[in-house]
């Protein structure tokens, strides 16, 4: 059983979990992080059309009103996982929220593209220093014989939250300025910090940060995503950015090879159950947001629907996510991991390719039959997965663990935003329909990872 150290050098065991009615008020505290984190991103994306209107932008540059969001995130949401775990996952999880809450109101009081990019930019990372606790949040909230109700809990949310975020977005846009889609999230900030004081108490560490590995992880992530976007409309610096990413990489693994406790975990990653939850995590995640971006586009121009027909659309795949969620929990504790996520992938890559073949004045209703089997894919997909990566994770790296799949949700996401960027430098004319195509290979290569999954099986672990 693992366990802590106390000052006079004895050890004690750490609790499987809080008691009741702490871990109800814990749940609810960790349940309005996400709620914030993901209503700002969903809506962002509905914003994105008017956003480009306003501020006279071209949609091949507008996306980057989500980069910028996303690139900070996953360039620090390895290194603030570290910190969190020497500073204390309350502490942290308080300078989060304020820096969120902070930067939402900058990015509703933005004037101009350069503002704004800003504002972005610091509103993400609030939500990097939020997002880097979930995993090990839930992970210690819950006993382990409750852990998968409790992802759930949360896949629950973020998808019902998902479809209130375009829903309400999009109707934000039809009485209102987009400044408006950023101040809304401001009263859930405040009222989360009545809650700061029941999460629990996670051990710190004490051993010496990394910044020479944190330093390196910065252009590992960053530039990767940076030279995606270049690759159509600037080559050369697409090339640069990829060679500096890759040598980056290069000299981390070779860092981290040897430590007991890396930043990037790579230790974890010896593990084969979490090794294809990342691989497989990343590539879904890369098709949703992919999808996300270039639907409400696609809808809005190809299709000629309004604002409120793109948030119900929207809408839609997220209730399928909600609904699915609870069900995938309690399958994962019954079948395998690999079936139940290869499931999941399929059925995404199914929805979204019949998205883009129905044709332009079929009825609304078809299109969102086919919204809804791409969300029951995502989640069917979501729990199970997540469940495999923190469960198979020692319970004294949960910090560490919590941070790779936040790290790995984010780039893969920050990922599908570039494709889709490079899509509309592709062509203009056509790019949300390449944009959702590119969504449709990634699910299917997350589809093959599960298959390679199923095919190689490997014992899920729990410490």
């Amino acid at each position: 059983m693992t366990s802590k150290k106390r000052s006079g050098g004895k050890s004690e065991p750490l609790p499987d979990g809080l008691e009741a009615p702490r871990r109800h008020w814990a749940a609810t505290v960790l349940l309005m992080a996400l709620t914030v984190t993901v209503l700002d991103s969903s809506m962002a994306n509905v914003a994105l059309p008017a956003i480009a209107g306003a501020l006279r932008i071209d949609p091949a540059n507008v996306v980057w009103v989500v980069i910028a969001y996303n690139l900070v995130v996953v360039v620090s949401l390895l290194p603030l996982s570290a910190v969190a775990e020497r500073v204390g996952f309350r502490r942290m999880f308080a300078m989060g929220m304020t820096m969120f809450m902070v930067a939402s109101l900058a990015s509703a009081l933005s004037t101009s593209f350069l503002s704004l990019l800003l504002a972005r930019m610091a509103q993400g990372l609030g939500s990097a220093m939020l997002m880097c606790l979930f995993g090990g949040l839930v992970r210690n909230i819950y006993p382990m014989s409750k852990l998968g109700m409790g992802l759930s809990l949360n896949a629950m949310t973020v998808g019902v939250m998902a479809v209130l975020g375009p829903t309400i977005g999009a109707f934000i846009l039809q009485i209102a300025s987009w400044h408006w889609i950023f101040l809304v999230i401001v009263p859930i900030c405040i009222t989360s910090y009545f809650g700061v004081r029941f999460l629990p108490d996670v051990p710190r560490s004490a051993s010496r940060f990394d910044w020479i590995a944190c330093l390196l992880s910065a252009p590992v992530f960053g530039l990767s995503v940076v030279g995606l976007d270049a690759v159509v409309k600037d080559p050369a610096r697409a090339a640069l950015c990829l060679l500096i990413s890759a040598l980056a990489g290069w000299a981390l693994v070779r860092r981290s090879r040897g430590q007991l406790a890396p930043i990037v975990p790579i230790d974890l990653l010896r593990i084969k159950p979490i090794a294809y939850a990342v691989g497989a995590s990343a590539f879904s995640f890369a098709a949703q947001m992919a999808a996300f971006v270039s639907l409400p586009f696609y809808f809005k121009e190809v299709l000629h629907y309004s604002y409120g027909d793109v948030g119900i659309l929207l809408g839609v795949w997220s209730i399928g996510v909600a609904v699915m969620a609870p069900v995938a929990g309690y399958l994962s504790d019954r079948y395998s991991v690999a079936v139940l996520c290869g499931i999941g992938a399929a059925c995404m890559a199914l929805g979204m390719g019949w998205v883009i073949l129905l044709s332009a004045d079929v009825g609304l209703i078809w299109l969102i039959y086919a919204m809804l089997l791409g969300g029951v894919g995502f989640g069917f997909f979501q729990t199970p997965n997540n469940r495999a990566l923190l469960a198979g994770a020692p319970r004294h790296r949960s910090g560490a663990a919590g941070g790779m799949q936040a790290t790995t949700r984010v780039f893969g996401q920050s990922f599908g935003t570039a494709l889709v960027a490079v899509s509309f430098n592709i062509s203009l004319a056509n790019g949300a329909v390449i944009g959702v195509g590119a969504a449709v290979a990634c699910a299917l290569v997350a589809m093959c990872i599960n298959i390679a999954r199923y095919l190689s099986p490997v014992p899920d672990l729990e410490f």
